[in-house]
């Protein structure tokens, strides 16, 4: 009878997650990637009149998560769709052998990083590196870092997420402890112990798998918190560490004093930035550091955060009080289609109490930021059309918010009375966000279950539990109060829509020196870095002088005359499916499979014409009470390329800069033919002789989408060059 009793014991203790396994850091596998690629690259340069100057193009990855992140051992769940552990050796394994990076940084959020986890993941790094070759010349380099992740309701509270990199590995070269944001929800556990009780009974198979989340989030919990006003060298080394803005963050990493660069990224993101967010309350010198904020994620799983638009999600008086926009041609607030919802559920829309009822819909929803959808109940992601999006934008984030966007961020000024005009000089870089250890997934279109973010319920009751309004719907709307009843941060954000926005990801292309961690760092530094939206597009965009001298991407250039530009793109190589014998022979069949999806980055000899390349030109505010929309103009210059395989070279020359006497800055978008995919169409809207989304068609990530559906639509795959910075003499 005792031993049926402590058997019975030890079964609900696994049930329910006590004592489960702690996931460690993995093996990484020590064999050594073939690389050959520079002598292709060569042949582009000679074809298209690149003096190259002994540099390289290299790709890779700033923003990968593993299931050391909240919520990448959340969707590592079975029942969600997850494949169980994916630690950071499976990342090192995927960049090497699945991907074939040339560099990439592990940036799980701080948030979920425990001493013990941070000690692991500075293991696993140096691991990667050790097996990666000689150090002047590795297959591949792997950077250090976590990601800060801030967020709050209010959008005068709200920075957003920034990704900390380190340049040097030593012990002694970098902080005792990841950063984090004071975010308590990321380090409570979005499943209960009845909830994981209830998984472990569906799916006895991987009771482990949840046992190992109950221990994840009890390690979190019993981690101390560090105490505030303490400089980081006087801490204890096993608490937890806070900061609460971009000021106390960039404090924190000078009082450590190693070299880092910190990357704004998802800026536009809307699932998680609140309506009315913008970026002026961050460029002052207490919320920016020029020198370690000089690279911008604008392209990532999450969606572009490039573009401008004039239109908002939320009217923001002078007083502070907050008010619903009406639609335009090309936007459609949620407010607005909260207080339409509701007239429709009304029995008679035109009487004054309906119109009442629509009113406060609509501010209901304004005043429940990021969750406005919870203030109708019962309404699915079918109800709300195409609300928040931008129609016309290229592969937007969820909710796109145009005043964090990188377009807005580069137009605007900081002019405070005895100070010195401050503007963002950022470099323009794409990554991934994933959170599977995947880095570098954009290299095929396909697999949107392994290769992007998208998660969900396996089953009907469970999807309806997580994401959906199980409520009655109702004709009237209602309050949500953050404070009374806060919402588990599953539906405290609209995650049945965002299933459609999840991309495979970008990358960051650098023109570096060597493959050298230094060269890498070096290029970074000089904002000689690109963007792309997953391709191996190559791509140089260089400043001429009269004498036939070039400045590449990211310099800051002092003249007088009317600048000439030169642009030089070849297209990614067409992918042949499966993956190269090297990387089978490394990884073997098993793991190629597990690791890689059973999809490599496997070029063929052909590649993708340059259809256009597109200049934007943006003239930043000379005072910061200047109209922002027509200081971006987008595109400035279309100009056509001639389909040649081999790439295409385009001069053009800006004959109104001298006289307005201002500063300019430009890029350019190297834009292949459209080709399918993965959530390309984002909600798949059909749209009325007028122009109006009057239908969606949501892709979900539970069984209401077919799990063997990618949701493939065709979109024009690019790479966007960083800025160069012009500013007249004097």
């Amino acid at each position: 009878m005792r031993e049926r009793s402590i058997g019975l014991l030890v079964f609900v203790a696994v049930l329910v997650g006590c004592g489960g396994e702690h996931w460690g850091p993995g093996e990484v596998t020590e064999v050594e990637s073939p690389r050959e690629r520079l002598q292709a690259q060569r042949s582009v340069e000679a074809s298209l009149g690149v003096e190259g100057g002994g540099k390289q193009i290299l790709f890779g990855d700033l923003h990968v998560h593993t299931t050391f992140s909240p919520d990448g051992m959340a969707i590592a769940m079975p029942v969600a769709g997850g494949e169980g552990a994916h630690p950071p050796a499976d990342a090192c394994d995927f960049a090497r052998f699945c991907s074939a990076l040339d560099f990439w940084s592990i940036n799980d959020h701080a948030e979920g990083i425990t001493p013990r986890r941070w000690a692991e993941t500075k293991q696993s790094i140096r691991q990667c590196n050790e097996v990666a070759g000689d150090p002047a010349n590795p297959d591949l380099v792997s950077f250090l870092g976590w990601e800060w992740s801030q967020v709050a309701l209010d959008p005068n509270e709200h920075y957003g997420h920034k990704n900390v990199v380190l340049r040097d590995l030593a012990e002694d070269e970098v902080p005792t402890r990841a950063i984090a944001a004071p975010r308590e929800q990321l380090g409570k556990s979005p499943v209960g112990l009845g909830a994981r009780l209830m998984m472990s009974l569906m799916d006895w198979e991987n009771r482990d798998v949840y046992a190992a989340v109950g221990t994840y989030y009890e390690e979190i919990a019993e981690t101390p918190k560090c105490e505030q006003g303490v400089d980081v060298r006087e801490l204890p080394d096993d608490c937890h560490e806070t900061a609460a803005d971009p000021q106390a963050l960039f404090e924190k990493l000078d009082q450590w004093g190693h070299e880092s660069i910190v990357i704004p990224h998802g800026n536009a993101w809307g699932l998680n930035t609140p309506p009315g967010t913008s970026f002026d309350k961050q460029l002052n010198p207490e919320h920016h550091d020029p020198d370690r904020q000089i690279l911008f994620e604008l392209f990532s799983g999450h969606g572009n955060s490039e573009e401008y638009r004039d239109w908002r999600a939320v009217n923001i008086a002078a007083d502070g009080t907050r008010s619903c926009p009406e639609p335009s041609d090309d936007y459609l607030p949620c407010c607005w289609r909260a207080g339409q919802i509701i007239r429709e559920r009304c029995e008679d829309p035109q009487s004054e109490v309906c119109k009442e009822r629509v009113r406060t819909a609509r501010q209901n929803h304004v005043d429940a930021s990021i969750t406005g959808y919870w203030t109708v109940p019962g309404t699915t992601p079918e109800d709300w059309l195409g609300c928040g999006q931008c129609p016309d934008c290229f592969l937007p984030a969820f909710d796109h918010r145009p005043m964090t966007s990188a377009q807005y961020a580069m137009a605007i000024t900081h002019d405070a009375e005895g100070e010195s005009p401050l503007r963002y000089r950022y470099g323009f870089i794409g990554s991934s966000d994933n959170h599977r250890a995947r880095p570098g997934t954009g290299y095929k279109e396909l697999d949107r279950y392994g290769m992007t973010d998208v998660s969900g319920a396996r089953s009907e009751r469970m999807a309806r539990s997580r994401f959906q309004d199980d409520r009655e719907p109702t004709p009237e709307s209602v309050r949500y109060d953050h404070e009374r009843a806060p919402l588990g941060l599953a539906k405290l954000r609209h995650m049945d829509r965002q299933a459609s926005f999840w991309l495979t990801g970008g990358l960051v292309a650098a023109h570096s020196t060597g493959r050298a961690r230094g060269a890498i760092w070096d290029a970074f530094h000089r904002r000689e870095v690109y963007a792309t939206s997953g391709e191996r597009i190559l791509l140089w965009f260089d400043w001429l002088d009269g004498d036939g001298n070039t400045r590449p991407m990211g310099s800051e250039i002092t003249s007088s005359e009317n600048p000439r530009f030169v642009v030089r793109a070849a297209g990614a190589y067409e992918q042949k499916p499966g993956c190269p014998q090297a990387s089978i022979d490394a990884l073997g069949s098993e793991r190629i499979e597990f690791v890689c999806r059973g999809e490599c980055f496997n070029p063929g000899d052909t590649r993708k014409p340059i259809e256009r390349i597109e200049v934007v030109r943006i003239r930043p505010q000379i005072t910061s009470g200047e109209a922002v929309g027509p200081l971006i103009q987008d595109p400035w210059l279309v100009l056509p390329c001639d389909g040649d395989p081999s790439g295409c070279r385009v001069e053009f020359e800006d004959p109104d800069y001298s006289s307005a006497g201002r500063e300019v800055l430009y890029y350019v978008r190297a834009i292949q033919p459209e080709s399918p995919t993965v959530n390309g169409a984002g909600l798949r809207c059909k749209y009325d002789d007028a122009g109006n989304c009057v239908e969606v068609d949501p892709c979900y990530g539970d069984p209401r989408t077919d799990f063997d559906d990618d949701c493939l639509s065709p979109a024009a795959g690019r790479a966007w060059s960083s800025p160069i910075f012009l500013r007249p003499t004097g």
